[in-house]
């Protein structure tokens, strides 16, 4: 059976290092035995229809294939249709009365308790918020990312011990949802 993945590559083309071109992502990952490989805009984000692996497998392979391929090893997380539109439609805050900009996800390679947020005094970045999900953190930050102090501290290494985690945009989200779903 041929299931239809995301697979969201942290860290890549940010700041002009760590350069992987989508051509030679969409033919590393043909190269894998993966079908209908295609890729969304230049952060690291590439869909794909496989009949071998799971999520855990699949996102190491992957990993393997581009540290040996670019020379510089990168964290993936592969997640399928189902989870992706679970993810969207699960979002606690109005996605559709906000702009795209001020809505983010973060995926998480294994799942995470509201305890490894415990020492976050929520009420000191209002309006700004954030909400736990499967695998997943909804961030509103109705300045963007890069203004949000909140998301600055949810990206600290200690709150993120153990796991992988890549954020992307509400937009990134939906999209996934659709080339995953098509």
């Amino acid at each position: 059976m041929t299931t239809t993945y995301a697979a969201l590559l942290r860290g890549i083309n940010v700041g002009g290092s760590r350069k992987v071109p989508m051509a030679d992502l969409r033919t590393l990952l043909t190269g894998l035995g993966h079908e209908d490989v295609r890729t969304y805009l230049q952060s690291g984000q590439a869909v794909f229809a496989s009949g071998h692996g799971d999520e855990e497998s699949l996102a190491a392979e992957i990993g393997h294939a581009v540290e040996k391929h670019f020379g510089f090893g990168v964290d993936v997380i592969v997640r399928d249709h189902a989870y992706l539109k679970a993810i969207a439609d699960a979002c606690p805050f109005p996605a559709a009365d906000l702009e795209p900009k001020q809505l983010h996800v973060t995926y998480f390679s294994a799942p995470v308790t509201p305890e490894r947020f415990a020492e976050i005094d929520e009420s000191a970045y209002l309006p700004e918020e954030f909400r736990l999900g499967d695998r997943a953190l909804y961030l509103y930050a109705p300045n963007g990312l890069g203004r949000s102090k909140l998301a600055e501290h949810l990206s600290k290494p200690r709150i993120n011990k153990g796991v992988i985690a890549t954020t992307r945009n509400w937009n990134t989200v939906v999209k996934l949802v659709e080339l995953t779903g098509a």
